[in-house]
């Protein structure tokens, strides 16, 4: 037996999405009747009703998980018809479910049994999470009610997911083609050939920029021509959009409009005040007050702080006779000459010792000092790309994961870097344990034809991002799949493992492990490591800023009365009024792309990323005084806090590993900032 039939991978070498939409339909129907006849029983144990519940739940995953991946990694023309036939299946189900009396009730009488007290701490957890999910989904409404709310998530989910088609087609459909390297004055050589590679794949002579996010960024970053820096900049910032160059029928104007009022409508038909409330009734934060007073106090602190980066960045530009006041386009590129000329040191001279294989083998032999653990690459496995790796987790030769890699850009992939599970860890009926297996994506800029791929420094900090996510799936002990790996864990804490792991990136001695030329294997001088370093905290408020200003954007979008009506470009100007030291121009519809809140799970959620850093880095104060690579403080994150996934809440967790509550001093101490507190 394969180990893609041993482990019940997707074949994705003889995948057929148009199968899909049919083979949903009588699972679906099959799950129906099959929970049905459970909750006929008068009296179920535990193990009756939850056991049965995850394997039809695995099932259903299984049919529509590997189509909804495709979706995101290699959304062809089938792949994306047979997703968008399944959407509104799979959503009327889950809704079915989260709605259904007779289930929870059949819940509800094994919480209030003698059994219950007999459960573990970890299946009780999981009857209390999804007792939680059935009151947030409305179980106790009325039918009419209940219809509507049914009627809201389709219509959630249709916008959703033409949200992010929308983004994706429109960063794909924009090209500027170059007959030769004329204008490209200052691009670095890497991005150079990159360019010609891309030109020579459309079956063009000279060099063809996109819109991928690494052709943007080497652009606004080091490209001499101002003319084009504006041009790249404008169509990456109106992208989905009713300004710039793009085709309006991709627009998301009136989409975020509808998300937010549908999503107001939701929350205030299940008894909340609006829809942020609703969103944090499942995190760590107690409201969505005290998730915007943390937004707010962290934005007052950094402030001042931040305008004098700006000061200091514009009195640069002018030494250099660049304009006066600078633009938007304007800020990477002088930001990058000045990190150069304070600290002598280039993102461009360091990739040299980022080639991704020797990134990857560090960051494998990082956890492996850190947990004991062993990464190694397995052959054999279908992958939906020839530049996807299947890896497989080991502790002292028993394999505890599995993981797709999937890291370079290319089209018809969404952007961004994500973890996704594809398999998650539980106990099977036959009462073996189900491993779990994660997709792991980025969207690094590809090996040319004469190098491997070359990473910035920044691409290695969200590559170690990643893995956190996959270690908090891959390594839980919890075999009950509500609250196993990222299950069952509040969304505020989500981001712990991955912000946490970012450090091992900045450290001497583990930079050391893998920062190595990628022609002669020297490693990276000590003079450049030192300057490196130094460099870490450059523009850190400008940085901090700008995601305060994505979280209070998103929570004061999501805190609208649903009976007005959003202007949500009018709330994002507010708030830059209030935060932000860099002003965009008018025409600037960064919101139209961001796809964290409109397409993905952090509606009235982006604090999350900000929250979680307070307590990423608390914890690594720790690592910091007892050694980074200690195994015994390794071992207790591991089975602390890491390991447990969603089987206590977040706090307690947090306090069995750390013993006291997190010190919110910790994140502006983290961030170079220590004056600010």
């Amino acid at each position: 037996m394969s180990l893609m039939q041993t482990l019940q991978l997707p074949n994705f070498a003889d995948f057929e999405a148009n199968n899909i939409p049919t083979q949903l339909t009588a699972l679906i129907a099959n799950s129906k009747q099959q929970i049905e006849q459970l909750v006929s029983e008068p009296s179920l144990s535990y193990a009756d009703l939850v056991l049965p519940l995850e394997q039809i739940d695995d099932a259903i995953g299984q049919v529509f998980g590997p189509l909804a991946h495709l979706h995101s990694v290699a959304n062809t023309d089938s792949v994306r018809q047979a997703y968008d036939l399944c959407l509104p299946k799979l959503t009327e189900y889950s809704t079915w479910l989260s709605q259904n009396q007779d289930l929870y009730k059949a819940l509800e009488r094994i919480q209030q049994s003698d059994e219950f007290n007999h459960l573990t701490p970890v299946q009780q957890q999981d009857i209390n999470l999804q007792m939680r999910d059935f009151r947030l989904a409305g179980v106790a409404l009325g039918a009419e009610d209940k219809q509507q709310y049914a009627e809201l998530k389709q219509q959630l989910a249709q916008l959703s997911t033409q949200f992010s088609n929308n983004v994706m087609d429109a960063t794909d459909s924009w090209s500027k083609h170059f007959d030769d390297s004329k204008h490209l004055l200052g691009l670095p050589e890497s991005s150079l050939a990159q360019a010609k590679q891309l030109a020579a794949s459309k079956g063009l002579t000279g060099y063809l920029l996109n819109l991928d996010f690494a052709c943007y960024h080497a652009v606004v970053t080091f490209a001499d021509d101002r003319e084009l820096r504006q041009t790249v900049y404008t169509a990456f910032n109106t992208r989905a959009s009713d300004q710039g160059p793009h085709d309006q029928q991709y627009d998301n104007t009136e989409i975020m409009a509808q998300l937010v009022s549908l999503r107001q409508q939701l929350a205030q038909l299940v008894g909340y005040d609006n829809y942020a409330e609703y969103s944090v009734a499942s995190k760590m934060a107690d409201s969505g007050k005290e998730a915007h007073d943390f937004l707010q106090d962290l934005a007052q602190q950094c402030k001042p702080l931040g305008q004098e980066e700006m000061a200091q960045l514009q009195a640069f530009a002018n030494q250099q006779g660049g304009p006066q006041p600078l633009q938007a386009w304007d800020i990477a590129y002088y930001s990058e000459k000045l990190r150069q000329a304070r600290f002598d040191l280039s993102q461009e001279e360091l990739k040299p010792y980022f080639a991704l294989p020797q990134v990857q083998a560090g960051l494998f032999a990082i956890v492996e000092r850190l947990f004991g653990i062993q990464v190694e690459q397995v052959d054999g496995v279908p992958v939906w790309h020839k530049d996807v790796g299947f890896y497989r987790i080991s502790q002292q030769g028993k394999p505890i994961g599995y993981f797709y890699l999937d890291v370079f850009a290319r089209q018809q992939k969404r952007g961004g870097a994500w973890m996704n599970d594809c398999r998650t860890r539980q106990k099977l009926a036959n009462q073996q344990t189900q491993l779990p297996v994660a997709y792991l994506v980025c969207n690094f800029a590809p090996a040319s034809d004469d190098q491997p791929a070359l990473l910035t420094h920044n691409d290695v900090v969200t590559l170690f991002h990643e893995f956190g996510h996959g270690l908090h799936h891959m390594l839980t002990h919890i075999d009950v799949a509500g609250v196993a790996g990222i299950n069952g864990v509040a969304w505020d804490a989500v981001e712990l493992p991955s912000q946490l792991l970012e450090n091992w990136a900045w450290q001497k001695e583990s930079l050391l492990m893998f920062a190595k030329h990628y022609q002669t294997g020297e490693p990276l001088p000590a003079a450049m490591l030192q300057k490196m370093l130094a460099a870490k905290h450059f523009q850190s408020a400008m940085f901090m800023l700008r995601q305060l200003e994505f979280g209070l954007f998103d929570l004061r979008l999501h805190s609208q009365d649903a009976a007005q009506s959003v202007d949500v470009q009018a709330v994002l100007d507010q708030v830059r009024a209030e935060v932000a030291v860099i002003t965009p121009p008018d025409w600037n519809r960064f919101q139209h792309g961001f796809s964290h809140i409109f397409a993905g799970g952090y509606a009235a959620g982006y604090y999350s990323y900000m929250w979680a850093d307070v307590l990423a880095a608390d914890v690594f104060e720790r690592f910091m005084a007892d050694g980074i690579f200690n195994p015994q403080t390794g071992q207790q994150y591991w089975h602390k806090l890491l390991g447990r996934g969603g089987s206590a809440d977040a706090m307690t967790l947090f306090m069995d590993f750390m013993g006291r509550k997190p010190d919110v001093a910790a994140l502006i101490r983290s961030k170079g900032l220590g004056e600010a507190a």
